[in-house]
């Protein structure tokens, strides 16, 4: 354990052997303080973060400008008579019941990683705990909070199979229109995709030299979920890669606070920039 790490937790263990408020209000101010110097760590234009804004942007300019290509994309899986035909083939409504079981998995990852920070206090855990607790905030934050509940709750987009288009009644939204045409869980933004995009943040559960070969497999499996609502006729093109770029972002971010950035400080103060 670094002695930068040793000097950050020290008000936290005193609080913990002698309560009181002078020495919370220490704990809570130093604990600012790394916060502060964390995020003020230079943001660089390869970072995740940057890149994860250009992608909300590029692709939100894009289909702004071009709707039509979100009703040329789902109409490549939609018959007349038939509907969104592929929505009844056996493999793909199995592909998408397996999320559950594999986002299951990485979720019980996550929480027994911080649980088990609690019975025993070590630098290697600490920071297990902390990469399961960017995870766990992350699901909350990006497919939770930002995905389901602000934009699918908002925006009222009808999917495809909702619409006229496509055998439904209401009318077709461009991307980042307001509307009234849905009421609940609703189009804009995917769902499943955000999730999908969560589970590859779940490489960072894995030790580094077994990330490189996880990472292909899954990112697959997590693009297959993704265009799956496609052929069911449940988002267009855009909810899908919007819903990818917003979450990556909000993981980026948080990344960058919880896991990146402490240990760039520290390094910074040191005198030698790196990042984790």
């Amino acid at each position: 354990m670094d002695a930068e790490y040793t000097r950050a937790r020290a008000p936290f263990t005193a609080a913990w052997a002698t309560p009181s408020l002078a020495t919370l209000h220490s704990a809570i101010r130093e604990e600012a303080d790394r916060l502060r110097l964390a995020v003020g760590v230079r943001v660089r234009w390869s970072e995740p973060t940057t890149l994860a804004l250009i992608a909300v942007v590029s692709l939100s300019a894009y289909f702004i400008a071009f709707p039509g290509v979100d009703l040329a994309v789902s109409d490549a899986f939609y018959r007349v008579g038939d509907g969104f035909f592929l929505s009844q083939e056996p493999a793909l409504k199995a592909l998408r019941k397996s999320s559950t079981w594999v986002m299951g998995l990485i979720l019980l990852a996550a929480l027994i990683g911080v649980a088990m920070r609690l019975f025993r206090d070590s630098e290697r855990r600490t920071l297990c705990a902390r990469r399961c607790g960017f995870l766990l905030i992350g699901l909350a934050l990006g497919p939770g909070l930002v995905v389901n509940t602000w934009l699918k709750g908002s925006w009222g987009r009808a999917r495809p199979i909702q619409t006229d288009l496509f055998g439904g009644e209401a009318g077709f939204t461009p991307a980042w229109t307001l509307s009234q045409a849905c009421a609940h869980n609703c189009s804009f933004v995917s769902g499943e995709a955000a999730s999908a995009a969560w589970m590859v943040a779940g490489l960072i559960l894995l030790p580094r030299a077994w990330r490189a070969k996880a990472a292909a497999p899954l990112i697959a499996y997590a693009v297959a979920l993704s265009m799956n609502r496609l052929a069911f006729g449940g988002h267009y093109l855009s909810d899908i890669l919007l819903s990818w770029a917003i979450t990556g972002l909000v993981l980026a971010v948080l990344h960058r606070i919880m896991v990146a950035c402490p240990y760039a400080a520290r390094q910074a103060r040191a005198g030698a920039f790196a990042t984790a």
